[in-house]
């Protein structure tokens, strides 16, 4: 294994950006395939991911044409149903050629350029399976820990486990999470990992 500094080689990391969900908080659009400024919120996700990763891939359950003119393989669920974020990671593992799976969600484009780099660090200092964001948030002037667990580095390895947890119908990111040899990494900065949920929210960006 090519470590340096106590950070992975991007050779051993595949990214995976999640577009599997149905959209229903956007009025059921494909939140991925929503421009901002010019461009799909998935490619600002794709190409932040592939500046950090030796290769990238996408997980959606429609608009696959459209999404694979990105230029990125595109593997719907292996589970039917729209079963989840979980549905999508299990998919990732299925085809991911390196030892390292990095996910973020579609609907995030600001995602920072070190997040490869300082989950692996931790994920390699603590010697865990699965390297999980987390940030501060100041709700009604108290400061309380924010997880954000759909950005995560985990090992290839715990496909096995998550499979098992799906077919007993288990379906919560962070019950999951539980289950592992997990560590937390803190980011200063809460706004690069704001979810841009509904249009509003989107035509604001843009304005």
């Amino acid at each position: 294994m090519s470590v340096s500094n106590t950070i992975l080689d991007k050779n051993l990391i595949t990214g995976l950006v999640l577009a599997g969900g149905r959209g229903t908080r956007m009025g059921e659009v494909d939140k991925g395939l929503q421009c901002l400024h010019g461009k799909a919120m998935a490619l600002h996700v794709l190409q932040r991911l592939a500046a950090q990763t030796a290769t990238v891939m996408i997980s959606a359950n429609q608009n696959i044409a459209t999404y694979q003119e990105f230029g990125f393989p595109v593997w719907p669920d292996h589970m039917q149903g729209f079963a989840g974020p979980l549905a999508g990671i299990q998919t990732g593992l299925q085809h991911c050629q390196t030892p390292y799976l990095l996910c973020a969600p579609c609907d995030s484009p600001f995602l920072p350029p070190d997040l490869a780099d300082r989950l692996s660090s931790a994920l390699l200092q603590s010697n865990a399976e699965l390297a999980v964001v987390i940030t501060w948030e100041n709700r009604d002037g108290i400061q309380q820990k924010q997880s954000h667990p759909v950005f995560a580095m985990m090992k290839t390895s715990v496909l096995a486990g998550l499979t098992t947890y799906l077919e007993n119908d288990g379906r919560k990111m962070q019950a999951w999470h539980a289950s592992l040899q997990m560590c937390e990494v803190l980011f200063e900065d809460n706004t690069v990992f704001r979810n841009i949920n509904t249009l509003e929210e989107l035509r604001k960006l843009e304005n």
